[in-house]
């Protein structure tokens, strides 16, 4: 599970650079290996659940990376550790975000992708606090580099979120200023779903998300919203997923 809330900067610079990524599991490609996805977790699960899941969608030409969040303290929870990217404070759309913590998790997905072939198309996903890990990494790539500054290194060529939010989305639009970075917001496709019953990340989160990215440039989003879903995944829109990445990653759908 996972909660809303941008969030609030927990610690300096030494604490955070203690932290330690948990163990990667990895879904091999049943066919033609054509796309690599990081597939990012919600607040205090681990990437072996979402694995399990991710290996039976009959998408045989995806290899996904599936890596486990640093265990760190967390504020909304009295600085009680678990697993996450980055820190969570309060519940509110006018919290801080942690800069930090979502630049180290942006740069962990680009590293898990740095390793793959030049052929392959890259992406990034995740549910809840993996979604909105995904979705500024999809800004990231579209700025060209980090909150801190430093140079973003991975192509992305699409980016799913399951039941999240865009961090930073307040700091958005001043970042979208040169033609380069326009260029690539518009030409990269996202998908976002969003359960109308999610009691955990409001609906109104994913709603305000798509609209932010929409009109910031990004020309390709889709937002999916689902009547009665709460904080979890229904085999529906798991189908919406596989379709989609289908086709925009333009995968041949062959097993051999």
């Amino acid at each position: 599970m996972s909660f809303t809330g941008p969030s609030v900067g927990l610690g300096g610079r030494t604490d955070r650079r203690a932290l330690e990524f948990g163990r990667t599991y990895v879904v091999r490609p049943k066919g033609r290996h054509e796309a690599t996805i990081v597939w990012l977790h919600g607040l205090g699960d681990n990437g072996s659940s979402w694995s399990q899941l991710l290996e039976t969608l009959p998408l045989p030409n995806i290899k996904w990376i599936c890596p486990t969040a640093p265990t760190q303290p967390i504020s909304i929870f009295g600085g009680f550790p678990s697993t996450a990217w980055f820190d969570v404070g309060e519940l509110s759309e006018d919290a801080p975000d942690d800069i930090e913590g979502l630049d180290a998790a942006a740069a962990h997905v680009a590293n898990l992708l740095s390793a793959e072939p030049a052929d392959i198309k890259l992406g990034a996903g995740g549910f809840s606090m993996g979604a909105a890990t995904s979705l500024y990494s999809a800004t990231c790539f579209t700025h060209g580099k980090y909150g801190n500054g430093n140079l973003y290194p991975a192509n992305l060529s699409a980016v799913v979120g399951l039941s999240g939010w865009l961090p930073c989305s307040k700091t958005f639009q001043s970042k979208l200023g040169h033609d380069e970075a326009a260029r690539r917001a518009a030409s990269l496709p996202i998908l976002l779903c969003h359960g109308k019953g999610d009691d955990v990340v409001p609906y109104k989160f994913g709603e305000k998300s798509s609209r932010a990215l929409s009109s910031n440039g990004f020309k390709d989003v889709t937002f999916k919203s689902y009547n009665g879903l709460g904080h979890y995944t229904i085999p529906e829109e798991m189908e919406e997923v596989c379709a989609w990445l289908t086709s925009k990653l333009g995968l041949d759908g062959r097993s051999m």
